[in-house]
């Protein structure tokens, strides 16, 4: 594993630490948070254990993590490279591993429905929607670790919010979403090609997607298509094609600020 690579699951686990220790601190206690099988439209299966008890929305997280091993073993085997190309590399594999700890993270609060993992599964999204503004920051102002951490720090303390309103973290998690498709367009304006235009399409469809099959679970069961496969479903397969294609997009523009224009396809 290259040095990069290993630094990247160390910062994403060492904070997965710190998150998990403050909720269970009881830090968050006063946020609220659905919790019991009644808040999903797929109904629980008696007969199975508790982890596969909703078995589609359990199984989904599987794609996280499948998704996370992908993007951290891409690449992998290049040999040593530019101090450029060894931050590139650091910054698809935090991403990577928040994919690899946001599967967990998951199926916990599906298969405990206990206020913890409820609260885990909310403030871990915050950062992981961070991530590609950090990353497009990079692309305009150069390697400063302090910004990436800066940014990650204020991603995560804008949970606070869930504290101060019961909508707070529908509140944090909005800006979040807007800044990252804000930040998304003006890095492809800068520096993107026809192919990060498509990628950048294709993720923000696919966190509409995200967005509004999470909400209409319920209404969505009518239907006889997401009766078995619901909305919270394809929810989930929505926010796995979002991840991978901001992979493609992000790397793509790293690879597009390298090129000379006369290069760039557009």
């Amino acid at each position: 594993m290259k040095p990069e690579s290993a630094q990247a699951l160390c910062h994403v686990a060492v904070a997965s630490c710190l998150c998990l220790a403050t909720v269970y601190a009881g830090v968050f206690d006063g946020v609220f948070v659905q919790v019991g099988y009644e808040h999903y439209a797929e109904a629980p299966v008696a007969s199975l254990p508790a982890f596969l008890a909703m078995p589609f929305n359990s199984l989904i997280n599987v794609a996280y993590m499948l998704l996370g091993v992908y993007w951290l073993q891409r690449n992998a085997s290049m040999p040593e490279c530019s101090a450029e190309m060894q931050r590139a590399r650091y910054l698809k594999d935090v991403f990577a591993a928040m994919a690899l700890v946001y599967g967990p993270v998951q199926w916990l609060r599906i298969g405990t429905q206990t206020r913890p993992a409820a609260v885990l599964d909310q403030w871990f999204t915050l950062p992981i929607f961070a991530w590609p503004v950090a990353w497009c920051l990079y692309l305009d102002k150069g390697w400063k670790p302090h910004l990436l951490l800066a940014i990650e720090c204020l991603s995560l303390c804008s949970y606070g919010l869930a504290l101060l309103h019961p909508c707070g973290f529908e509140v944090a998690l909005g800006a979040h979403i807007a800044t990252a498709v804000g930040q998304g367009l003006r890095a492809h304006g800068r520096y993107g090609s026809a192919c990060s235009r498509v990628y950048l399409a294709l993720a923000v469809l696919s966190c509409l997607g995200f967005v509004v099959l999470k909400l209409c679970d319920h209404q969505l069961s009518r239907w006889h298509l997401f009766q078995r496969l619901t909305g919270h479903f394809w929810s989930k397969v929505c926010d796995v094609l979002q991840f991978h294609f901001a992979f493609l997009f992000l790397t793509n523009l790293n690879t597009c600020q390298r090129l000379p224009p006369e290069r760039k396809i557009r």
